[in-house]
């Protein structure tokens, strides 16, 4: 069924309902209308890395984990996993006669907002700071949700639009200002292509205003952009309650009815919150009228139809029993291998699968240090201590300790302090090597709380670890044992003292209910780091340069623009093999080069290229992102590659934010990370570059 059948379905339907069975629709736990054959649908379900908060289901990395595998083939491959075991769990509950919340296939997810400040608790939910890399990302993952049939197989949602990253604490009152360039340039281009190349079927509204009307409400992007401009034919959802905050926090209304009347008039179709309760009030004002709420009636039925909910597909016949089951699980897996970065390794990595490894901690045997936020129930967890354990059965030893609380100086009943770190060095003094495994969880970075989330973390106040954490790090460096650190996280951590003195770091992001065995594989050379940064690793200090965390002028942030030395850069990761590029040609369409593996470890190589405008006032200072590809190779394999350019490489935009074209002078790079110092530094090598006019 087309999109233009399905409509012609809905309205005949919405045509028999009355007004107030209309307005009851609009909210995201829409009621059963029993005398027209119309069951209870809930819109609100996630599916961020996985089908999230609705039971058992197969656990991928955090979305950050998942954008520094710069592939976009398995993020599709992934999507549709999340898509088809959230078939099957409707299947399942809807013959049960559960429709709950959580239960449905309209999935809030992806979440395509810049990470444009290293503070943002959110950021880790995100495809990191580029507008290119979110975009190619963003649309594998829809594609991969929403399928390539005219039946649905989900409805993906496009989410928080626009202008979206912190700080959570003041997101029910802020005006997020953007000038017409970095709109154009940063904030709107991911959305802009998952409609208009992806067909993403919803899109949700963010919390905060953007240059002075709430997004739930706003003219400038619901309607002249989103729909008039891009052609947008979906439902538009608010974020949860964020229409009360229109009278509560923003205060551009006085009361709940003329708070709805501005979010259905511009266009918000489905409200997740209660404020819709309100529609009929704000009718009988005047405020509205009824051909708006029919209308937004309609195109959430429309949806509805798409996903074959009235009329059956071939999803229906999805079992069960494909929840976890071993494919599924094998891709999961596969995303946590390339989603790991090795940021160093003094030649201590691969691990030998021998004598006394100590394994040092608070996220060492930690599952929430597993799974980020917004995730499903696993079946089976591995905790990188018990990925270790794994592969050192019957080899050798494992000696554990805690070393020390997550963040805070909690003690146990009349105990000290740093109670742990004696046992720590104990284990360190015992063993031959120690990984020790540091980092955050959910409790340290995410979302605000609000009615959807029992965490509440919000933003970091520093790229710091924790003081309990630091004192276990510089402890057992002390201890002079080699020591790899391995990082889990969802956003940058000044983890300086790691760089200078361990002999190798590992980022694991938050890697998935499975993640540990992933882990231990890479530090026992089973398979070899191939994941890349999408986000720029800064020193602490750095938050002294950069701009403040409520300013979102893009002048000074993230990889395009920031000026000073990181501490990682946008891009980088190390490997074990021997990578080298050669013979590379470029025209305006596509680039070739040659890529050889000159080691004798086969693994993922990840070719980036870059481009800079020579001749623009417009052009960022920094050569941009325009491409990628992943590669494999076998010891000693050479492989001829071509990388299609994104055309927009080739334009800037202007301070009016018209993206016109460039200066004609470029220099295009290729290389497996930027084309910057930091880089050469930490590799070795400079990429190659040719000119293009």
């Amino acid at each position: 069924m087309n999109r233009k059948q399905a409509r012609e379905k809905a309205e005949a339907l919405v045509a028999q309902m009355t007004l107030e069975e209309k307005t009851g629709q609009l909210r995201y736990c829409s009621p059963a209308i029993e005398r027209l054959g119309v069951p209870a649908y809930n819109w609100w379900n996630e599916a961020l890395h996985g089908v999230a908060r609705g039971g058992t289901a197969t656990s991928f990395p955090q979305a950050i984990g998942l954008a520094a595998m710069f592939d976009d083939a398995l993020l599709k491959a992934l999507g549709d996993v999340a898509a088809t075991e959230g078939r099957a769990k409707y299947n399942a509950l809807s013959k049960r006669g559960d429709r709950d919340i959580y239960h449905g296939l309209t999935f809030w997810s992806p979440n395509i907002n810049i990470f444009r400040d290293p503070r943002w608790g959110r950021g880790h939910e995100t495809y990191g700071e580029d507008p290119y890399l979110t975009s190619r990302l963003g649309r594998a993952y829809v594609r991969g949700l929403q399928g390539d049939r005219e039946t649905m197989k989900a409805a993906a949602c496009a989410k928080h639009f626009a202008v979206h990253s912190g700080p959570e604490a003041l997101r029910h009152s802020f005006n997020a200002v953007a000038s017409p360039k970095d709109m154009e340039e940063t904030y709107l281009p991911a959305f802009e292509d998952l409609v208009k190349k992806a067909g993403v079927e919803a899109v949700m509204g963010a919390y905060n205003r953007t240059n002075g009307e709430p997004c739930c409400g706003s003219k400038a992007l619901l309607v002249d952009t989103l729909r008039e401009k891009w052609g947008f034919e979906g439902h538009v959802v608010s974020d949860c309650w964020a229409i009360r905050d229109f009278h509560t926090g923003h205060m551009v209304t006085s009361t709940p009815a003329e708070s709805v009347s501005l979010a259905l008039r511009m266009g918000c179709d489905v409200n997740c919150g209660s404020s819709y309760e309100f529609l009929l009030e704000a009718l009988d004002q005047g405020l509205i009228t009824e051909e708006q709420i029919t209308e937004a009636a309609v195109r959430l039925f429309t949806t509805r139809f798409l996903l074959g909910l009235f009329d059956g597909s071939e999803y229906d016949a999805i079992p069960y029993t494909v929840i976890e089951c071993d494919e599924h699980l094998l891709l999961a897996h596969e995303a946590a291998l390339k989603s790991c970065v090795l940021l160093k390794n003094d030649g201590l990595l691969p691990l030998r699968a021998e004598g006394t490894i100590g394994v040092i901690g608070p996220n060492a045997n930690s599952r929430r240090a597993l799974i980020g936020n917004y995730y499903g129930t696993a079946s089976r967890y591995v905790t990188v201590l018990e990925g270790i354990q794994d592969h050192m059965a019957g080899k050798g030893r494992v000696l554990y300790s805690e070393g020390c609380h997550l963040f805070a100086d909690r003690v146990e009943p009349l105990a000290q302090p740093d109670d742990r770190l004696a046992e720590a060095l104990a284990v360190a003094d015992s063993s031959d090597v120690v990984v020790l495994v540091l980092g955050y969880d959910e409790q340290l970075e995410g979302e605000e709380r609000d009615e959807g989330n029992n965490v509440g973390s919000g933003d970091k106040d520093d790229l710091l670890l924790p003081a309990p954490q630091r004192r276990l790090l510089d402890a057992v460096l002390n201890a002079g044992k080699p020591t790899v650190v391995v990082l889990m996280a969802g956003s940058s951590v000044d983890v300086s003292e790691a760089e200078a003195r361990a002999d190798a770091i590992l980022l694991a992001w938050y890697p998935g209910a499975g993640g540990g065995r992933a882990v231990a594989e890479l530090l026992f050379g089973d398979a070899s780091p191939s994941g890349k940064l999408p986000v720029t690793f800064y020193k602490n200090e750095a938050l002294a340069e950069l701009p403040d965390f409520t300013d979102y002028a893009m002048a000074g942030r993230t990889y395009r623009y920031y000026t000073g030395t990181p501490l990682y850069p946008f891009g980088y990761g190390l490997s074990y093999a021997d990578m080298a590029l050669s013979d590379f040609t470029a025209d305006r369409e596509k680039a070739k080069l040659t890529i050889t593996n000159r080691s004798a470890v086969a693994a993922d190589e990840v070719v980036e290229l870059y481009i800079r405008d020579e001749g623009s006032p417009d052009a960022p200072p920094n050569p941009v992102l325009c491409g990628f590809r992943r590669v494999y190779l076998e010891p000693g394999e050479t492989e001829r590659v071509s990388i299609s350019l994104d055309p927009r490489a080739f334009t800037v935009v202007s301070a009016s934010g018209e993206r016109v074209s460039g200066s004609g002078s470029w220099t295009l790079y290729a290389g497996f990370g930027q084309p910057d110092a930091r880089t050469a530094a930490l590799t070795g090598r400079t990429c190659l570059s040719t000119q293009i006019r």
